[in-house]
C-alpha cells in the first residue's frame, strides 16, 4: 500500500463553504457575503499576459489540478482486487477508479441496514444512518454483520472512509485526493495519494429523519444500479458498476442477507439529455428492487428521485454532490456517501488560494451540480480576498465553446476553474488553441472531469 499524505482544510474555509451551500440554489450565487474574516492570502507577483499562440503539442494538460473523493483506506491492493474481479466477469480492466469505493460502500451499508431491520422492505431505510455512526467500529461486511447478529449496533467505516451520516442521510466529513495531470496527460500516481480531509461544522448537523413508506419486503435483498453506461459521465460507469458488483460478491461470500444471496440488476442512467434514467428506473421498480444505487449525476437523480421514493425504494448515490439534494423532500429514502459540494468546493478554493492565485474565472456546466459547486467556490474565494473575474454557466451540449473561452481570454485571470463532465476535453482543447491552456494558466477541475478519461478524450480530439 502506498503511503498517503493527508492535510486538513481549515474550519474557516469549510464554514464559508457550508454557508455557500446553504444559500446557493441551482441558479447560483447568494447575495449575502459570509460574515467571517477571510484567511490572509498573498497575491502572486505580476506576470506578463500569456502569449496568444497555442503551446507546442504534447502534455497540454500538465499541471491541471482537481479533486475527487478518496478515502485514506483506498489502497492500491483493494483497487487491483476490484479491477481483477471486474475483468473476471468479462469486462475490461479499470483505468479510472472514481467512486468505486463509494459504490462498494453504498451496497455494504444497504445490506447491513437490511440485516439490522430484518426486512428488505422500506423499513430498512430507517437503519441506514445508524449503520454509519455511534456504534461498535467495524470495517467489513462480515464483521459488521457479526455485531448485528450478536445484538449490537455496528458503526461501519468503509473503504471510502468513515461515513458518519447526518440526519438527512449524507456524510458530515469527506476526504479528497488533489489530483494533477502529468506530462503524458494522465493523472500522476503521486497526486492520487495527496489526500485532504474536510469536515462540516457542528452547525450543519440536522435531526435524524425517518421514512413513512410501507413497502413490504420478500426476504430477498435485490439491488438495482442506475449508473452511467452512456452519456457525459460514462467514464464513471465502469468503476461504479465494479464497486457494487464486488461488494455483492463479498456479501454473498459471507452468507448473504436474511439467509439469502443478494441479487443485482444493472441499469444505465444516461445523462440529463435523455430519458434513459426514467426508463431504467421504471424497469428496476418493476423488477421489485429494494434499493437503487445511483445516479452518478445530481441532475439525473433529480429527474427520477420522486418516482423512486414514491415506490418506497431506497435511493443511494455514490457520487451526487449537489446541495439541492440536502433538503429534498424524499421521505427519508434518499442517501449519498459522496460529500456535498460545500466540502468539495472549499477544498478546490483552498488549493487555489494556497497556490497564490490573485484572480480566477469560473466556467461551469449549467445544471444543479455545476451551478452548486461554482457558487461555493466563488463565495469561498471572494471571502479569501481572491478576485473572481467572472462565472460562466454554459450549455454542455453546445457545438462550440469558442465564445466562452474568448471571455476567459479577455478576462485574463491567473487561474480557471472548470466544472464539467466529458465536454471538458473540448473546452480545454479550445483553451489550448487560444493560448490559455494549463501550460499558460493554472487550471482546476472537480470530480466530474478529473480522471484519465479526460486525458484520453483530449488526446483523441473528442
Amino acid at each position: 500500500m502506498q503511503k498517503t499524505r493527508a492535510r486538513r482544510v481549515g474550519a474557516l474555509v469549510l464554514g464559508l463553504a457550508l454557508v455557500g451551500a446553504a444559500c446557493g440554489g441551482d441558479d447560483g450565487d447568494s447575495d449575502t457575503a459570509p460574515a467571517t474574516e477571510a484567511p490572509a492570502t498573498e497575491a502572486p507577483a505580476e506576470t506578463e499576459a500569456p502569449a496568444t499562440e497555442a503551446p507546442a503539442a504534447g502534455g497540454e494538460l500538465e499541471g491541471m489540478k482537481g479533486t475527487t473523493p478518496k478515502g485514506a483506506d483506498v489502497s492500491e491492493e483493494w483497487l487491483s482486487a476490484v479491477s481483477d474481479y471486474w475483468v473476471s466477469e468479462g469486462n475490461a480492466a479499470l483505468t479510472d477508479f472514481n467512486y468505486a469505493a463509494e459504490s462498494y460502500d453504498a451496497a455494504i451499508v444497504i445490506a447491513l441496514a437490511v440485516a439490522k431491520a430484518g426486512d428488505d422492505g422500506a423499513a430498512h431505510a430507517n437503519e441506514i444512518v445508524g449503520i454509519t455512526k455511534d456504534g461498535e467500529k467495524c470495517t467489513t461486511f462480515a464483521d459488521c454483520l457479526a455485531i448485528i447478529e450478536a445484538g449490537g449496533d455496528p458503526d461501519y467505516d468503509g473503504i471510502s472512509g468513515p461515513h458518519e451520516f447526518n440526519g438527512n442521510g449524507e456524510p458530515l466529513q469527506g476526504s479528497y485526493a488533489m489530483l494533477e495531470f502529468g506530462a503524458d496527460n494522465r493523472i500522476t500516481s503521486e497526486s492520487n495519494n495527496n489526500l485532504i480531509d474536510a469536515a462540516a461544522p457542528a452547525s450543519a448537523v440536522v435531526d435524524l429523519q425517518s421514512t413513512t413508506a410501507t413497502r413490504a419486503g420478500d426476504g430477498v435483498l435485490k439491488i438495482g444500479t442506475l449508473l452511467p453506461e452512456t452519456g457525459s459521465l460514462a467514464f464513471l460507469g465502469p468503476p461504479e458498476f465494479a464497486g457494487v458488483a464486488y461488494a455483492v460478491k463479498e456479501i454473498n461470500d459471507a452468507g448473504g442477507v436474511l439467509g439469502n444471496p443478494v441479487e443485482l440488476s444493472q441499469g444505465d442512467s444516461g445523462d440529463t439529455s435523455t430519458d434513459i434514467a426514467s426508463t431504467t428506473s421504471d424497469r428496476l421498480i418493476g423488477e421489485g428492487v429494494d434499493a437503487i444505487i445511483g445516479a452518478a449525476s445530481s441532475g439525473v437523480s433529480l429527474t427520477v428521485i420522486d418516482k423512486i421514493t414514491a415506490a418506497g425504494v431506497t435511493m443511494f448515490s455514490p457520487a451526487n454532490t449537489s446541495p439541492a439534494l440536502s433538503d429534498y423532500p424524499d421521505n427519508a429514502l434518499y442517501f449519498r456517501n459522496a460529500p456535498a459540494d460545500g466540502l468539495q468546493g472549499a477544498v478546490v478554493a483552498n488549493q487555489i488560494v494556497e497556490d497564490g492565485n490573485a484572480s480566477v474565472y469560473i466556467m461551469n456546466l449549467d445544471d444543479a451540480y455545476g451551478n452548486g459547486i461554482a457558487a461555493v467556490v466563488k463565495d469561498v474565494l471572494e471571502a479569501a480576498g481572491v478576485s473572481v473575474l467572472g462565472v460562466k454557466a454554459y450549455d454542455p451540449t453546445a457545438a462550440s465553446f469558442d465564445a466562452e473561452v474568448a471571455e476567459i481570454v479577455s478576462a485574463d485571470p491567473d487561474a480557471v476553474v472548470l466544472v464539467s463532465f466529458d465536454e471538458g476535453s473540448r473546452i480545454l482543447r479550445t483553451a489550448v488553441e487560444n493560448g490559455i491552456g494549463p501550460k499558460a494558466k493554472n487550471w482546476y477541475g472537480t470530480d466530474g472531469n478529473m480522471g484519465n478519461a479526460l486525458g484520453e478524450n483530449f488526446d483523441a480530439g473528442k
